[in-house]
């Protein structure tokens, strides 16, 4: 838990947030140091290499591998917005944020999970035309469809998470306590009334850029589930191995954000440990999943690293 203080440095005339000390770490805190930094390393490295290898190599040229690579793009932006400061914190005595910084780390975290849903809604809807609509699958996602989908899937987040950060900065701030690892909602427990509007909002950001891209994917997969049952057996197994990785990301990511939304809104100290350990834990789920799952990116990574043992 870090506790909040606001100051303001005259020279600059930048409002910054104190945070000091952790409670219940003491000499854990290296611990945590080591593991977090080892995670962003890793994360970052086989992040790096999967999209190095889709733009490399002209068999993951396809709309597939490129939605898959827009996901870990948005996975390296958020390791880069959180981690660094998060490390930081771990062995300054003194730990600050500005209030600026705070408001930007509050936007790309929530930017960037919108985001995802809708990159994991475009590739459950292209694997529904693969699978149900394979002769028309070339004349529906075409460069220009795809190109589309991925500066809306970037684009429709960002206008939705800016309005938030605007109603926050025109919130006023009465409380300096924050028990959170970062700027996320709990943010909202430093405003000296309740925000109404803010409330509203939120509902309808999570009703539509969370809950109805999931209703969207749990339709599509129904969908591609019944036509397999009823297909070939090839058909089925097509299905299998090219949807499993989505489904199993969809599945964790889903319960890291309820998880956010529920139990975050208790504000205990489980809500801390537990930010933590989703930290230490999901950054590698994506690269690991469609690394070691999907077919044609395990291949050739395979191949990067046999090169690289016999060099």
């Amino acid at each position: 838990m870090f506790t909040f203080g606001f100051f303001m440095d005259d020279d600059l005339n930048v409002t910054y947030i104190a945070l000091s000390g952790y409670v219940g770490m003491g000499t854990f805190r290296f611990l945590y140091f080591s593991l977090m930094f080892a995670v962003y390393i890793l994360t970052m490295f086989f992040s790096s290499s999967i999209m190095c290898l889709i733009w490399k190599h002209k068999n993951l040229h396809e709309p597939m591998y490129f939605f898959i690579a827009a996901l870990l793009l948005n996975s390296i932006v958020y390791n880069t917005a959180m981690y660094p400061k998060l490390l930081g914190n771990f062995v300054s005595e003194k730990p600050v944020i500005s209030y600026s910084a705070c408001l930007i780390q509050f936007f790309l975290y929530y930017f960037l999970c919108a985001s995802d849903f809708f990159l994991l809604s475009a590739m459950a809807y292209d694997r529904y035309v693969s699978i149900c609509k394979p002769l028309q699958y070339h004349a529906i996602m075409t460069t220009t469809t795809v190109s589309v989908i991925l500066c809306l899937a970037w684009l429709v987040p960002a206008c939705e998470i800016a309005v938030s950060v605007i109603l926050i900065v025109n919130t006023k701030f009465c409380h300096f306590t924050l028990k959170s690892f970062i700027c996320n909602h709990s943010i909202y427990n430093l405003f000296c009334i309740s925000s109404k509007v803010i409330t509203l909002y939120d509902l309808y950001v999570l009703f539509s850029m969370a809950l109805l891209p999931l209703l969207f994917i749990l339709f599509t997969y129904t969908r591609i589930l019944i036509i397999s049952y009823r297909s070939g057996r090839n058909v089925r197994r097509k299905a299998a191995q090219t949807c499993l990785p989505h489904l199993v990301v969809l599945f964790c990511f889903s319960c890291l954000c309820s998880y956010d939304v529920v139990i975050g809104q208790l504000g205990s100290d489980l809500h801390s440990i537990m930010t933590l350990q989703a930290f230490l834990y999901y950054p590698l789920f994506n690269p690991v999943i469609y690394g070691l799952k999907v077919k044609e990116i395990f291949k050739h990574l395979k191949k990067l690293f046999c090169r690289a043992k016999l060099n």
